[in-house]
C-alpha cells in the first residue's frame, strides 16, 4: 500500500525545496543529509512528505518519550490509512539491578510496566514483520536496546486459514508457545479462552479478539470481534497471530540455552574458587541455579534478559537483536533533534557496561549479562541505511556526516520571523528586566528567563515575587508532574514569568512567549554555547512580537555566532515575505486542558504538588459528596485514566491516576 498524506495544507515556504533535497539525496544513494529547520517551520510535515514520496519504511528517532508521543500523534494524523507505530520504553518506573561494593549494597531490579505501551511495542514489531511497506515507526532510543530474535518472533507467529486441517489441541499448544496464556475467567490482552469448538484469542497487539471455530480437526470459521461487547467486526479467510511478547523463543533454543548457562556457571564457579573468592562463587551458583529451575518450570525468571545471549543464539561479545533488525534493509532513519539525540545514543552503552561489570565481578551475574546492552554507536550506524538528521542547530557530527548536503527550512508558513536579539549590559539588568516584564504583562504576553544555576533561578524567583511579579521557576529538581502543572498555568496566564536553567529549550511550544531573557549570556560554556543560545532564543519565535534580550558585558564567540545566524535567517525570511506579499500572522495556540473540561480534582487541589485526601477533604464540593458519589467519581477517574493512556496522553493519565488515588484515600478515611 502506498503512503497517502491526509492534510488540508500543502508544502509552502521553503518546505518544497527541503522535501526535494531530501528525496533527491536519498534516491541518489547518499548516506546522510541534514534538514536544518527553524522552530515552527513545519519540519514534521516536511518529513512526512519526504516519506510519502520515497515510499519506503521509516524510523523516526526522538530523544524522549514525550516528544516521541507528539510526533506519533502528528504522523498518525498525516497517515491515517498507513501503519504508524509507536515504540518507546514500556516502563512507567524502572530501577535497574546494581551493586555498590563500597557499602556492600545490592539494589534489586524494580519496575512497573505500562500495558498500553507494551501493546504498541508488540504492534510495531508485528507490523514490521508483516511485510508492509507503508510503515513509519516513531521511537525513542529504546529501539536500540535488546529484544527478541526476529527469526524466533517470526517462527512463533501463527498463520491459519479457513478450511485448514489442524487439531484444536495442537492449535492451543501453538498459542502457548507464542506466549499466550489460557484464562477462561478474565479475558484480557495476551490470553485465550476455550468454549466448546471455538477458541477466542485477545490479540496482544491491538483491541481486537480473534475467534477460531473448529469443526472436528478443521478450521471452519475465522471471526474478528470486539472483546468488550462481543460484536462481530468481520470474517476473514486467513489470520496471522503474532506472539504476545517480543521476547519469545522456541523450545529448542530454550533447551540449548539452559545447557549453555549450566556450562558457563561451572566455568565461572571454578574461576571464583581458584581466585580465592568462595563467597562470590557460592552466591553466583545459588542465583543461577534458581534461575534455571524457574526457566524449566515457568519458561522465564526474574532478570531473564541477562541470559538473552543464550536464547538468541549469539556468541559472546556480540550485539543484541533490537528493533532495527526487524526493519527491511532499505528503511530510512530520521533523527529528530539530532543535536541531542546523537549524543544520547553515543553515551548509552558506557553507563550500562559499568553497572553490569560490577554485578559480574562480585558474583551476581554471569559474564553473559554484559551482552544484554544497548547498541554501541558504531553498531547503530552499521544498522542504519540512510539517515536524515533533523535539527534547528545541527552539531558538527551531523554536518560532517552529511558532507555538505543541507536542506535549509528557514521560512515559516505563518510568515513569522526569527526574534531579533538585543544585547544589554549586566549593570542594573534586573531592573531593566522588570521594566520589560511590566510592558509585556500589560499585553497579556509571557516571558521566559534563563539563568545559569538552579539557585540563581530560585533566588530570582524570590526577588521578583517579593516585588509583585507573578512568576514561577522550573528546573530538574522540580517534580515532573509539577513541571507539567507549572507550564499549563504559564500558558493560561496564571503567572507572567517562567524562570529556568536548561529546561526551556527543545520541545516547548509556547506562542504566548514574546520575550526570552538570557542572563549572563557571556558566560561561555555548555549552557551558553551557540546551540543552547539558539535553541533558547527559538522559544520566542512563535510570537509576532517575539524578542530576545541577552544580558552581557562582552559578546562571546557563541553569542556572535547566534546573532549572525539569526540575522541571516531573518533576512531570508523577510525577503521571502516581501517577494510573496506575506504578512506575518500570530500563531493561535489552542490551549488544551489535559485535565478535562470539568472541574477536576487536580484543579481543586492545584495548589498542591499531588492531590491528597486531606486537601480534597477540605474542598466544600468534594466533602459534600456521599460515599456512593465518591465511588462513582473514583470509577470515572479510572475510566478517564485508561482512555488517556490509550490515546498516549500519559500526562493526563498520570493526573487522573493521582485524582483516583486521592479519592480512594478519602473514602478509606471515612470508612475508618
Amino acid at each position: 500500500m502506498e503512503f497517502r498524506i491526509d492534510s488540508r495544507y500543502k508544502p509552502t515556504g521553503d518546505q518544497p525545496e527541503a522535501i526535494d533535497a531530501i528525496v533527491r539525496a536519498i534516491e541518489d544513494g547518499e548516506k546522510a543529509i541534514t534538514l536544518l529547520g527553524v522552530t515552527g517551520s513545519g519540519k514534521t510535515f516536511t518529513m512526512a512528505n519526504a516519506i510519502a514520496r520515497l515510499g519506503r519504511p521509516a524510523l523516526i528517532l526522538s530523544h524522549n518519550k514525550t516528544l516521541a508521543a507528539q510526533l506519533y500523534g502528528e504522523f498518525k494524523s498525516f497517515f491515517p490509512e498507513n501503519a504508524v507505530e509507536y515504540f518507546v520504553s514500556y516502563y512507567d518506573y524502572y530501577q535497574p539491578e546494581a551493586y555498590i561494593p563500597t557499602t556492600d549494597t545490592y539494589i534489586e531490579k524494580d519496575l512497573s510496566i505500562n500495558d498500553e505501551i507494551d501493546k504498541l511495542r508488540i504492534a510495531a514489531s508485528a507490523s514490521l514483520l508483516s511485510g508492509r511497506r507503508d510503515i513509519v515507526v516513531i521511537s525513542s532510543v529504546s529501539c536500540l536496546y535488546g529484544i527478541g530474535n526476529p527469526a524466533d518472533f517470526h517462527a512463533n507467529t501463527i498463520t491459519v486459514h479457513q478450511g485448514e486441517a489442524i487439531a484444536r489441541n495442537t492449535f492451543l499448544y501453538r498459542l502457548v508457545d507464542s506466549m499466550y496464556s489460557r484464562n477462561d475467567v478474565e479475558f484480557k490482552r495476551g490470553t485465550f479462552r476455550v468454549r466448546g469448538d471455538s477458541v477466542d484469542i485477545y490479540l496482544a497487539y491491538g483491541e481486537e479478539g480473534a475467534r477460531i471455530v473448529f469443526f472436528g480437526n478443521q478450521i471452519e470459521e475465522i471471526e474478528i470481534f470486539d472483546p468488550v461487547s462481543g460484536t462481530t467486526k468481520e470474517y476473514r479467510d486467513e489470520i496471522s497471530i503474532y506472539p504476545a511478547n517480543i521476547f519469545s523463543t522456541t523450545k529448542e533454543r530454550t533447551a540449548l540455552a539452559i545447557k549453555q548457562i549450566q556450562d558457563d556457571l561451572v566455568q565461572r564457579y571454578e574461576y571464583f574458587m581458584a581466585d580465592g573468592r568462595p563467597h562470590e562463587a557460592n552466591r553466583l551458583k545459588q542465583r543461577v541455579e534458581y534461575d534455571i529451575e524457574m526457566i524449566k518450570e515457568l519458561g522465564y525468571c526474574p532478570g531473564i534478559e541477562n541470559y538473552s545471549r543464550y536464547f538468541d543464539g549469539r556468541s559472546a561479545g556480540s550485539r543484541p537483536f533490537c528493533l532495527l533488525d526487524y526493519f527491511p534493509k532499505d528503511y530510512i532513519t530520521f533523527i529528530d533533534e539530532s543535536h541531542v539525540t546523537v549524543p544520547q545514543i553515543t553515551a548509552m552503552s558506557g553507563g550500562d557496561r559499568s553497572r553490569k561489570q560490577t554485578l559480574i565481578e562480585y558474583g551476581f551475574r554471569l559474564p553473559a549479562a554484559a551482552d544484554n546492552r544497548p547498541l554501541r554507536f558504531e553498531e547503530f550506524q552499521a544498522l542504519t541505511n540512510q539517515t536524515v538528521y533533523v535539527s534547528a542547530t545541527p552539531a558538527n557530527f551531523e554536518l560532517n556526516e552529511s558532507q555538505g548536503l543541507i536542506a535549509e527550512q528557514l521560512v515559516r508558513p505563518t510568515g513569522l520571523l526569527d526574534p531579533p536579539i538585543i544585547v544589554r549590559p549586566t549593570r542594573n539588568q534586573i531592573d531593566d528586566l522588570m521594566e520589560e516584564i511590566a510592558v509585556r504583562a500589560e499585553k497579556d504576553e509571557r516571558i521566559l528567563v534563563t539563568t545559569l544555576t538552579k539557585k540563581m533561578a530560585e533566588d530570582l524567583y524570590k526577588f521578583l515575587s517579593n516585588n509583585g511579579v507573578r512568576c514561577s521557576y522550573i528546573h530538574s529538581d522540580v517534580d515532573t508532574m509539577e513541571r507539567i502543572q507549572i507550564i499549563e498555568d504559564f500558558q493560561k496566564g496564571l503567572f507572567d514569568v517562567l524562570i529556568g536553567v536548561n529546561l526551556l529549550r527543545e520541545g516547548l511550544d509556547l506562542p504566548q512567549v514574546s520575550l526570552v531573557a538570557i542572563l549572563d549570556a557571556d558566560k561561555e560554556g555548555f549552557l551558553r554555547s551557540t546551540t543552547a543560545l539558539t535553541q533558547t532564543a527559538g522559544r520566542a519565535a512563535r510570537n509576532l512580537n517575539g524578542c530576545v534580550i541577552m544580558y552581557a558585558d562582552t559578546i562571546t564567540r557563541s553569542m556572535r555566532e547566534t546573532i549572525d545566524e539569526t540575522n541571516r535567517r531573518r533576512k531570508k525570511q523577510m525577503d521571502y515575505n516581501k517577494a510573496h506579499n506575506i504578512t506575518p500572522t500570530q500563531i493561535e495556540k489552542v490551549e488544551r486542558n489535559v485535565l478535562g473540561r470539568d472541574r477536576t480534582l487536580a484543579e481543586i487541589a492545584s495548589r498542591f504538588d499531588v492531590p491528597d485526601a486531606e486537601s480534597v477533604a477540605n474542598d466544600p464540593v468534594i466533602s459534600s459528596m456521599s460515599n456512593a458519589e465518591l465511588q462513582k467519581s473514583i470509577e470515572s477517574s479510572r475510566i478517564k485514566m485508561e482512555n488517556a493512556a490509550k490515546e498516549l496522553d500519559f500526562l493526563s493519565a498520570a493526573r487522573y491516576r493521582d485524582e483516583m488515588n486521592a479519592l480512594k484515600a478519602l473514602l478509606e478515611k471515612r470508612g475508618k
